[in-house]
C-alpha cells in the first residue's frame, strides 16, 4: 500500500482492535473491510461501541496520546496526529435491539442485525467486526431522511452504489 494516510488509518484500526474491546467499524472503513479492499480516502475512522465500553476506550487511547474531542452518552471522539477516531454509542433496549445510547435520539433503533455480522472484514492480515453491509446501506440511504438538513454526500451514493453491487455478485441482494 503506498498511501501514508491509509497505511497511518490502518495502523490506528489494529491499535483499537488490540484493546480488546468489542467494537465494529461502520462508514467507509467498514465497506473497505468487507470488500476486501481499499476503495477511496478515508477522512477519519468510525466505528460503533457499547456505550458500557466508552470507559475502557478513553483511558487507554488518551494513554496512547489521543485527545479526547467529545465524550458524552452518545458519541466519543478522539484525534492523534490529525486522524479522528468517532466511536458511536449503541446500547440495548428491554427487547436486545440495538438503539442510539444517549443525546436528542436515545432509545432510537439502528438497523435490525446492524452489528450481527457472521464473519469479521478483512484487509490483508488485518480483521476488524464491522456493521452488517444491509444496514450500512440503510443507514447511508437514511442519514438525510432522520437528520433533516443533511443532504446525500456523492461519497455516500458511491459506497451505497458498490454495496449493492457486491451483495447481488453475491447473490445476497
Amino acid at each position: 500500500m503506498e498511501d501514508p494516510r491509509a497505511r497511518s488509518q490502518l495502523a490506528m484500526i489494529a491499535e483499537v482492535r488490540g484493546l480488546g474491546v468489542e467494537v465494529w467499524l461502520r462508514g467507509g472503513w467498514a465497506m473497505d473491510f468487507w470488500l476486501g479492499r481499499i476503495t477511496r480516502e478515508h477522512e477519519d475512522i468510525d466505528w460503533f461501541a457499547r456505550s458500557r465500553d466508552a470507559g475502557r476506550l478513553i483511558g487507554p487511547l488518551v494513554a496512547r496520546g489521543y485527545e479526547v474531542l467529545r465524550a458524552d452518552g452518545q458519541q466519543l471522539d478522539l484525534v492523534r496526529d490529525g486522524e479522528e477516531l468517532s466511536f458511536a454509542l449503541v446500547d440495548r433496549d428491554g427487547a436486545g435491539r440495538d438503539v442510539v445510547a444517549g443525546g436528542p435520539w436515545a432509545g432510537t433503533r439502528w438497523p435490525a442485525g446492524m452489528l450481527d455480522a457472521a464473519e469479521p472484514g478483512r484487509l490483508g492480515a488485518l480483521e476488524c467486526p464491522v456493521v452488517s453491509p444491509a444496514a450500512q446501506i440503510e443507514i447511508k440511504l437514511m442519514t438525510p431522511i432522520w437528520i433533516p438538513g443533511r443532504a446525500r454526500r456523492p461519497k455516500d451514493a458511491a459506497d451505497v452504489a458498490l454495496l449493492e453491487a457486491a451483495l447481488a455478485a453475491r447473490g445476497t441482494l
